[in-house]
């Protein structure tokens, strides 16, 4: 464990709460006009799932916990939750699917993730900032629109829907970003 001030904690970093383990959701550092600058945590206990809002003053000490930092395969998915495959031993893990959550519409096989381990118990998972995915249904374009602002919704072979261009159509492959679902750009491919 390393003690390190609030102030630089930061999304997706793990703190030890009196020998619990918690993930940031959320981490803000505010500096008010009178008073003293705070640090605003929103974290997810990982043992249990509980919701923990905490505030320090910027300059306390809090505990980061150590973690292993592995690139794992992703395989399938099943009852259990997430496999995936270490590329160099073919150890195989199952994430559970609240660890992984909303980020799970982005998997791909054999996508390479990587995996935070804390003792050996999988706690957190970093997928690739892009996926590149297939256009299956777009929304005909309307006449008269200009390219430079407008925007049409088309959904995607893993069934997320994201705001695309209007030159874009069905059967187009783009890039997409994985962390909020925002169209990057064409495919090159």
């Amino acid at each position: 464990m390393a003690k390190v001030i609030a102030s630089s904690v930061r999304k997706g970093n793990v703190l030890d709460l009196d020998g619990k383990l918690a993930i940031v959701m959320h981490a803000e550092n505010i500096h008010p006009g009178k008073g003293t600058p705070v640090t605003h945590l929103e974290m997810r206990r990982i043992a249990d799932g509980v919701k923990i809002v905490e505030r320090y003053r910027t300059t306390d000490q809090v505990e980061r916990a150590y973690l292993e930092e592995k690139d794992f395969n992703y395989l399938y998915d099943d009852d259990m939750g997430y496999n995936f495959m270490q590329p160099e031993t073919y150890d195989q893990i199952t994430i559970p699917k609240d660890v992984i959550g909303d980020q799970a519409q982005w998997l791909q096989e054999g996508m390479t993730c990587s995996v935070s381990l804390h003792e050996g118990n999988p706690i957190a998972i970093e997928l690739p900032q892009r996926v590149t995915l297939e256009i299956v249904e777009a929304e005909p374009v309307v006449k008269g629109q200009t390219a430079s602002s407008s925007y049409k919704t088309a959904k995607l072979s893993n069934g997320a829907r994201v705001m695309v261009p209007p030159h874009i159509g069905t059967g187009t492959r783009v890039v997409v970003m994985t962390a909020d679902g925002s169209y990057v750009e064409r495919a090159k491919d």
